[in-house]
């Protein structure tokens, strides 16, 4: 404990000299108490550091939070998806905030790959490159494999050295911040603070394991190999550990180079519909979606398909809310607000005493404005939004996943307009909706769903890997934005909270004595 204390002071002293409490003020005015402490604890013989007042203060914040490493860019990563603890104008503007570290050197990453992989495996690797891309927990490589007889170009992504251990003494350090937070101002309690820390150390520690990656990208790969136009890299198992993932390489262009793409006659215009299609195709048909769908992660191939990178974060929405998302943006599609309010009654996310006609009529105040603005300003992703801040004064109950789904939306809508900025969400969202009512209202396709499940069930009853539980549970943590009370990692974190309270305990108790020691001496 005297250790994550020291580990404390030293992330204390990192954020007091950066620059986060004069950005903070600007959204909230903090406690003098804490002004008093970042004053100490920023305490420098060399004056203070100079602040570039010429970008914004999202920026400057982003800025801060990238230089003080892994732990606190996961910190604002996550929050993002939090505005409930932070607030819907610092959650923006968080959102700039980019994954991105100096490389560690080639020779350490062979390293890694030779102790994970194995001599044998280490050796038939050829060509392996410098590190084309480094983010804050892993960095790729490009290198060749022969893969039964044939040479293949493949991309292959290593974690950080120590990457793990600085990062949960980091945060345990935080966790313990938190707690000391939630005792002493109760104002905070209802925020969960340390439950929230404890989840982004438990999702982060999984996505530090690259077999859940590979887990997540195989899924997906086998989700979308019929969908014409779209194609997730293949991965490749043998060169494949907890610290080394190796994949296809993509031979490709970003679509953030959309002049590039014009000039190679590439519809952009097709891409930026195919794009929101297959997105929507697979929340509501595989309820399990790409949630990390920024410009640097897609890729167009030299056959002109869509290629999807790095799946450390995807999304899962059960069959209750897949129903609900088709239904709700399919009913404001046809502005059929009773529908909608329909739906929201039938599904449970709303009190059944909730009067229909009030919250179609609350549905409504939404629905129209949108629909009277122009094609470009029409966004599904923002609609979600207002129809969430809505329904929360009807008491619905809040659902992390499909907080996800709508803050993922919003980038792919963004994605979409940069290739073609007319992109009609509406029409290009309506017939993949369409298609995917009429098809689960099918009988006989309901009949094939109920034994696709009861298949699934009896194929993983033997013998389930260890990974595949770690990656189901990391995909309930990301849906449900909570530590479920039945697993391991609820035992773990009450176990967290008794050792803390212990130490609290100890610290007044130990405070104590040394009072009355001081009083009977002197």
């Amino acid at each position: 404990m005297i250790k994550k204390l020291f580990t404390l002071f030293k992330l204390g002293r990192k954020l007091a000299k950066s620059d986060i409490l004069n950005v903070l003020s600007k959204f909230n005015e903090p406690p003098l108490a804490i002004k008093i402490l970042f004053k100490i604890l920023s305490f420098s013989f060399f004056g203070p550091q100079k602040v570039n007042l010429d970008v914004t203060e999202g920026e400057r914040l982003s800025e801060s939070l990238q230089s003080m490493g892994t732990t606190f860019i996961k910190l604002g990563q996550f929050l993002v998806t939090r505005p409930d603890i932070i607030g819907d104008e610092l959650a923006k503007q968080l959102e700039g905030l980019q994954d991105r570290l100096p490389a560690f050197p080639l020779s350490e990453a062979k390293a890694i790959i030779n102790k994970d992989l194995g001599d044998e495996t280490f050796n038939s690797l050829i060509d392996l490159s410098e590190p084309v891309a480094a983010a804050s927990i892993a960095q790729v490589h490009k290198a060749k494999i022969n893969d039964n007889g044939t040479i293949k170009e493949v991309a292959i992504k290593i974690l950080r050295p120590d990457i793990k251990k600085i990062f949960n003494e980091e945060i345990d350090a935080l966790m313990l911040f938190a707690f000391f937070v939630e005792s002493f101002v109760k104002k905070t309690k209802r925020l969960k603070l340390v439950e929230v820390i404890f989840l982004l150390k438990e999702i982060t520690n999984l996505e530090m394991d690259l077999r859940f990656e590979a887990a997540a990208a195989n899924e997906y790969a086998e989700n979308t190999k019929n969908d014409a136009g779209f194609r997730v890299p293949v991965i490749y198992w043998n060169f494949t550990s907890e610290n080394v993932m190796t994949l296809d390489w993509v031979d490709g262009v970003s679509i953030r180079e959309t002049e590039y793409l014009q000039k190679r006659n590439i519809d952009t215009a097709r891409i930026a519909s195919d794009i929101i299609q297959h997105f929507l195709r697979h929340a509501v048909r595989d309820g399990f979606f790409h949630a990390d769908m920024h410009q640097g992660n897609i890729f167009i191939d030299n056959n002109g398909q869509i290629v999807p990178i790095d799946f450390g974060i995807m999304g899962r929405l059960d069959n209750l809310n897949k129903r609900f998302l088709a239904e709700i943006l399919f009913g404001f599609i046809q502005r059929d607000y009773k529908k909608v309010a329909e739906v929201h009654l039938l599904a449970g996310l709303v009190p059944k005493d909730v009067p229909v006609d009030d919250l179609a009529q609350a549905l409504r105040s939404i629905g129209e404005p949108i629909f009277g603005q122009s094609v470009k300003d029409i966004s599904g992703g923002k609609l979600l939004k207002q129809l969430f801040d809505i329904t929360e004064k009807f008491n619905m109950q809040t659902q992390p996943q499909l907080l996800m789904l709508q803050k993922t939306m919003v980038v792919v809508e963004g994605v979409a307009r940069k290739l073609n900025p007319n992109t009609n969400i509406w029409e290009t969202s309506k017939p993949v909706l369409e298609n995917w009512l009429r098809e689960t209202k099918d009988p006989m396709n309901t009949l094939n769903e109920g034994l696709k499940s009861t298949t699934e069930v009896i194929k993983r009853l033997p013998n389930i890997p260890e990974i595949m539980d770690k990656a189901n549970q990391a995909l309930t943590f990301l849906a449900s934005g909570q530590i479920p009370q039945n697993s391991y990692s609820y035992t773990a974190l009450n176990e967290k909270k008794s050792e803390m309270i212990a130490f609290r305990n100890q610290t007044i108790v130990g405070f104590l004595l040394l009072v009355i020691f001081g009083l009977l001496v002197f």
